[in-house]
């Protein structure tokens, strides 16, 4: 258990320092490139968003050891401590402090979406069992999720159309997980059976995607608006879509379902805290001058 929690929170600050990193090197693309394959085109010739995506890497083995001694009830959670890391340390870097809102909103987010994760408790699954209509419902839910939380996005400014395009982000990266499930079902029994089932050319194609939806929210706002709505919402859709495709159980009943809402209301006033904070403001007003200005031909 000391092993599964100290690789958790290990996990936790790599992917701080990850985000932290792509956000600083995505904050200087242009903002036509925003929701283009070309913003990744130009981020994979920086070496300073290459160093965010190895330590991503890094975080991933972190987590992978954690899980091989701790259960994911207790991972993931403490993994969420990676906004406690992210979102100070943007301030500093910045030379900006954050305020009693700000650490309010950061902690809110991050002890809200804990909570939820613990008292909610997915486990079990039948991935081989899914239909296709089933998962074709779920696709595309998810998909007319992320499409409106894009088409807000284009009526907002500043924070909130960060968090908005997060929005999106996180959905399809919720549905990633889903699909990351699946695929890794298929190949315990063998490669063949995962070269052949379609749901492995999905999670490419869905991996793509929210990768570029990822880095466009870097983009267009600080941490404390893209980060913080990503992890409180690919956690959601996957649990969602795991109940739905995959045939995973909630843990339900008093206390436990009060608990799991409560901690996903402290999670959006927190993001609320967060988007209608001045000093998250300031960030944003802050980060095309901050960030580094990209060589010539990048």
């Amino acid at each position: 258990m000391p092993i599964a929690v100290l690789a958790s929170l290990a996990a936790g600050a790599c992917f701080a320092l990850a985000g932290l990193l792509q956000q600083w090197a995505a904050g200087a693309r242009p903002d036509e490139e925003a929701l283009r394959l070309r913003l990744l085109g130009g981020l994979a010739r920086d070496p300073l968003w290459l160093c965010g995506i190895a330590l991503a890497v890094l975080a991933y083995g972190f987590q992978s050891l954690a899980l091989a001694f701790g259960p994911l009830s207790l991972v993931q959670p403490l993994i969420v401590a990676e906004l406690v890391f992210a979102v100070p340390l943007s301030a500093r870097l910045h030379r900006m402090r954050l305020g009693r809102r700000e650490w309010w909103g950061t902690a809110a987010v991050a002890a809200g979406l804990a909570a939820a994760l613990a008292s909610a408790r997915p486990h079990g699954g039948r991935p081989a069992a899914a239909s296709l209509p089933e998962w074709l419902l779920t696709l595309g839910a998810t998909a007319a999720v992320a499409c409106a939380a894009l088409a807000t996005a284009r009526w907002l400014s500043g924070p909130w159309r960060a968090s908005a395009t997060a929005l999106a982000a996180g959905t399809v990266m919720g549905t990633q997980s889903v699909l990351l499930a699946a695929t890794v079902d298929r190949l315990r029994h063998g490669p063949g059976a995962a070269l052949t089932a379609w749901q492995t050319y999905a999670l490419v194609v869905v991996s793509l995607a929210g990768l570029l939806l990822i880095q466009t929210a870097f983009q267009q706002g600080p941490l404390a608006a893209s980060m913080t709505v990503i992890d409180a919402s690919e956690p959601v859709v996957a649990v969602t879509a795991g109940t739905l495709v995959l045939g995973e159980s909630l843990t339900t009943g008093w206390p436990v379902s009060v608990l799991t809402v409560a901690g996903l209301a402290l999670v959006g006033a927190g993001i609320v805290a967060l988007d209608t904070s001045a000093v998250v403001a300031a960030l944003h007003e802050r980060r095309g001058r901050d960030a580094p200005v990209p060589r010539r031909g990048s």
